[in-house]
């Protein structure tokens, strides 16, 4: 879920330098690092030279910024080009003002495809060339998944590898507490037939089985859109899902129905969700969560993306007061294999120069992805399989990073790709109808209307 808001202030006037605070000093070849990587690297690029100017999401709050610039400062030292940061609460809109005023920062990098392919399109990218789709296809986990992302009809109506996907987050996780478990004996479910097993068996011993919150503000029901991707891969074609993105898969076929039922069957039992069906649209997202922490527990299970645990209590440790596993396949499924349902950000050329292209070169080596996967309090996780995953610096980002590496598919949210219209408005309130009583054939009969009316 990203919103867009304009404040028409120029990307030099927000130009920043990040801090170290937030960012772990890591010393060239010291630790686990493949500074192999950055010598040869080096060894192209040394005599390089120049400027480069970014246009990005990152801020410093939590963070993200000084351990973005940890990772450029590494690309600088091997080239001896100056950087330049910038980004801004409406980063998104800014991007657009820029590129349409002429004068973008070198690299832009978002986290919306759906913009980037509008780019595209005006002719603002720079094609990074099938050598870039063919080195993500052959070095990211289910790398066709990832150089897909990034392609998009150019000017000229041909389609060509526009972006590069760097730093990924992974949506389809079930959070829960092992105590919780291990009072009662249950194991984590390898399937989906296990997951629904499960949840029976804890409401045969009178618990409840899930806390699902959908309330947002004016984003209320977006939750909901998550479980409806995940669902659709776990029970359709990768194909099937990017056609239901796109809307050449109407949102009332009977395999998007099929889903929502499914999602239906969890949420609209009383004696499935904590505080009963009523309760699910009006608690809060980052409030749902906290049943997994009560004595009693009001739920023994949470979906949601890796970014959830923030809102976890304070002092809650991972591992021990929480954890979480990989949302399963169906077993009768199997053809499907571990689909991967997340988003993340892709980095474009949006003024071309020797600088510009070298970095994306440094993006393809492991060092670059290693500096941000070892920083302090990180949400950053990556596809790349030669990233030493032992640097991640804890162990619950290392098993998401391990859930990336396993995916046989991924794919982006979808609502996110939708246009906004749909994936951030029908979307969110038709899950809230659905929820509220409408059956899974209207709620899809209502989203589909929308999309018609576009």
């Amino acid at each position: 879920m990203h919103k867009t808001l304009l404040a028409g202030v120029s990307t030099l006037a927000l130009a920043m330098t990040a801090t170290a605070g937030f960012a772990q000093d890591i010393v060239r070849g010291e630790g686990d690092f493949s500074w192999d990587s950055l010598d040869a690297f080096e060894a192209e690029y040394g005599d390089l030279g120049g400027q480069l100017t970014f246009w990005t999401p990152w801020r410093d709050d939590p963070g993200d910024a000084s351990q973005w610039r940890a990772v450029v400062s590494f690309f600088e030292e091997a080239t001896g080009v100056s950087t330049q940061l910038g980004s801004s609460p409406n980063y998104e809109e800014q991007a657009r003002i820029d590129i349409a005023a002429g004068s973008p920062a070198n690299i832009t990098i978002l986290p919306q495809p759906g913009l980037l392919a509008e780019f595209a399109a005006q002719g603002a990218l720079t094609d990074l060339g099938d050598d870039a789709t063919a080195w993500i296809n052959e070095n990211y986990a289910a790398g066709e998944s990832w150089s897909a992302l990034g392609q998009f009809e150019g000017q000229d109506g041909n389609v060509a590898q526009y972006a590069f996907p760097f730093k990924q987050e992974v949506k389809s996780l079930i959070w829960y507490s092992p105590v919780n478990f291990d009072e009662m004996g249950y194991e984590v479910p390898e399937t989906m037939e296990g997951l629904f097993a499960l949840q029976d068996q804890i409401k045969a011993d009178g618990g409840t089985p899930w806390c699902v919150g959908l309330e947002s503000g004016g984003a209320t029901g977006w939750p909901a859109t998550d479980w409806i991707e995940d669902l659709m891969l776990r029970t359709q074609t990768p194909e099937d899902y990017d056609a239901w993105v796109s809307n050449e898969l109407k949102f009332n076929d009977p395999k998007v129905v099929e889903a929502i039922e499914i999602f239906g069957s969890i949420v609209k039992d009383d004696a499935n969700v904590a505080g009963g069906t009523a309760a699910v649209a009006t608690t809060a997202f980052g409030d749902s969560p906290l049943g997994l922490f009560t004595i009693p527990p009001q739920c023994y299970m949470h979906k949601q993306a890796s970014f959830i645990a923030s809102f976890f209590p304070d002092g809650s440790e991972a591992g021990s007061d929480y954890d979480f596993f990989y949302m399963p396949p169906y077993e009768s499924e199997a053809d499907l294999g571990r689909p991967v349902l997340g988003s993340g950000t892709l980095i474009s050329i949006t003024r071309d120069s020797d600088a510009a292209r070298a970095f994306i070169e440094y993006l393809k080596t492991p060092i670059a992805h290693e500096i941000w996967m070892a920083q302090p309090n990180s949400s950053f996780l990556t596809a790349h399989t030669g990233a030493n995953v032992d640097v991640y610096s804890s162990d619950a980002l290392r098993q998401q990073g391990e859930i990336l590496l396993e995916a046989t598919t991924f794919r982006f949210d979808g609502s996110d790709m939708m246009p906004g219209a749909i994936g951030a408005g029908s979307f969110w309130t038709g899950m809230v109808d659905f929820v509220n009583g409408l059956s899974a054939q209207q709620a899809a009969d209502q989203i589909q209307a929308s999309w018609d009316n576009l």
